[in-house]
């Protein structure tokens, strides 16, 4: 990439999402049991396969330590990678890419789960595309056949499909995730029909976002909305759950939630930097076009 400052923030947008899902899985929950708890998937394996009940399965300690030893792991991975990606560079790209690679795979893998626990909402899985997307574009940014049209257009696909994605929830399509309504009213402290009108016209605006951003005329203009919309959504996250009287415990519980959300608005802003830079490259090479010709 001819930008460095555009692949500076690339890598701490990737850093955020990889540290965000570290923080997590190493002190929280993620939804891995929704998929070791399907019994309508696994009991015929666990009981054909390895001739164990399926009561005993899931009520035993070593089935639920096993998990978490799996929820760990992936922490690790994302801990590994986040740090890879600060340090990655043309010189040591042949090995650092694995742990990045891998942590995009972990994170497409995890989004599928959210899927699955949200009852198969696509919405679910594309509303993520930022954050398991983005390692992987970072990774083609090191890569010989990029070109800066086709990185612009692939991050202009995943600032798209993430905000209509979240779009399909706040107008409505999905029924309107209570977490969403509460952190409105908390925010702004209106009453709850006002946050549901507040999240209807946000989602209208996050879809006019992924059409707009599309139309060379208006996409800078949208580019910087999505910045500063991207950059709420993910700072309502502890604002709206900030409790004075317990300050350290609301940082811990919610900043997570923050740092893999960051990216939302940083995207966009990445964006803006390289169609800009792309821009003054074009307006310089008509000029000096210009200029040949008349001379």
């Amino acid at each position: 990439m001819k930008n460095p400052k555009a692949l500076r923030i690339l890598k701490i947008s990737v850093f955020l999402i990889f540290i965000g899902r570290t923080w997590q899985h190493l002190f929280w929950d993620a939804p891995y049991r929704s998929f070791f708890w399907d019994e309508a998937l696994l009991k015929p394996v666990i009981e054909g396969f390895f001739n164990i009940s399926w009561k005993d399965y899931v009520t035993s300690s070593t089935t639920d330590n096993t998990i978490q030893a799996i929820i760990r792991s992936n922490g690790i991975l994302y801990l590994i990678a986040a740090f890879c990606t600060l340090g990655f560079t043309i010189s040591n790209k042949k090995w650092v890419r694995f742990p990045i690679l891998a942590g995009g795979v972990s994170l497409t893998i995890l989004a599928v789960l959210l899927t699955k626990e949200k009852f198969y909402h696509t919405a679910q899985f594309f509303e993520h595309s930022i954050q398991f997307g983005l390692p992987f574009v970072l990774l083609y940014t090191y890569t010989d056949n990029f070109t800066s049209k086709r990185f612009i257009l692939t991050l202009k696909i995943l600032i798209a499909v993430t905000f209509f994605s979240h779009g399909l929830y706040a107008f409505g399509f999905y029924p309107v995730p209570g977490k969403f309504v509460d952190m409105v009213i908390q925010i702004i402290g209106c009453s709850e029909s006002a946050a549901i009108t507040f999240l209807y016209i946000a989602g209208i605006l996050d879809f006019v976002i992924a059409a707009l951003i599309f139309v060379p005329k208006t996409a800078i203009y949208t580019l910087w909305y999505a910045l500063i919309w991207g950059l709420a959504t993910a700072f309502a996250r502890i604002i709206a759950n900030f409790y004075i009287d317990f300050p350290l415990q609301s940082v811990h519980q919610n900043l997570y939630e923050v740092l893999y959300r960051l990216p939302h608005g940083i995207v966009p802003f990445i964006t803006i930097l390289v169609l800009k830079d792309k821009t003054i490259f074009n307006t310089s090479l008509t000029k000096k076009t210009v200029l040949s010709n008349g001379l």
